[in-house]
């Protein structure tokens, strides 16, 4: 799917700005936030400057399964549930995110279509950090860049172990069944 083509997912929400006025909620859940747990609170800050936040109603579809994406949110309040389509085409909800949680960081490394979609289940304030404003980070601040890359590669590579893990128990357990 063409970027240009795909519906602006922040239509239906509140524009807030930059996220420096929220830096200190930010610190508040940063031991939920695995992506920046190893930032210190200026690094937090200097990010602040790149992120844009926004507020969104109950029902708000932030993120469409296969939709063409470059952007990951970070929920600072409110809750999304995250929903994959099954083969049959019914909506099954694989979990809810909540303060602290990212979401979409696949889609902003490779910008490939969305996985699943996040609806938010109740009113949620979020922060969104796109393709081009982490490479704005990385030239400008290239020690903050760096680190973030490296949080983002440490973070999909631990869920890339966990899928595998669980692939490797659907195999043994389809093994069994064979026998």
């Amino acid at each position: 799917m063409n970027l240009a083509a795909a519906p602006d997912p922040f239509a239906a929400c509140e524009p807030l700005g930059d996220a420096t006025g929220f830096v200190d909620r930010i610190l508040e859940i940063i031991e939920h936030i695995r992506l920046f747990e190893d930032f210190e609170r200026a690094e937090i800050d200097g990010l602040a400057r790149y992120l844009r936040c926004y507020r969104a109603d109950i029902g708000a579809e932030i993120i469409r399964e296969g939709d063409a994406g470059d952007f990951m949110l970070l929920v600072i309040d409110g809750s999304l549930e995250i929903i994959k389509l099954d083969p049959r085409g019914l909506p099954q909800r694989l979990a809810v995110a909540g303060p602290g949680k990212t979401l979409g960081e696949m889609s902003l490394i490779d910008g490939e279509p969305r996985f699943a979609s996040c609806i938010t289940l109740e009113p949620a304030l979020f922060a969104v950090l796109d393709r081009e404003s982490l490479t704005r980070v990385v030239a400008e601040e290239p020690r903050i860049g760096v680190k973030i890359l490296m949080e983002l590669l440490m973070l999909l590579n631990q869920r890339l172990r966990s899928v595998s893990g669980e692939l490797m128990k659907c195999l043994d357990n389809q093994r069994l069944r064979i026998r």
